[in-house]
């Protein structure tokens, strides 16, 4: 699966249900292996913030990898 194709899938998390945003970029040590991802946070209110936030998500954090969407456990 390529970055191009996880950057199209939601991020949600389980614990609470909600809709964290879409992945952005993606950290990769010197060996290949993907350190983590980030993920742009979406917020009710985008055109009167600047900038958004950023959450990482590791590996570990990811509990399932859907069609649609990717389950986080926060």
């Amino acid at each position: 699966m390529r970055l191009s194709d996880l950057q199209s899938k939601i991020v949600v998390n389980v614990n609470d249900g909600k809709h964290l945003g879409t992945i952005i970029d993606a950290e990769v040590s010197e060996s290949g292996q993907i350190i983590y991802f980030t993920v742009m946070v979406r917020h009710l209110f985008k055109r009167f913030l600047k900038g958004g936030t950023e959450v990482n998500v590791t590996i570990d954090q990811i509990v399932k990898i859907g069609t649609d969407v990717i389950l986080v456990d926060l």
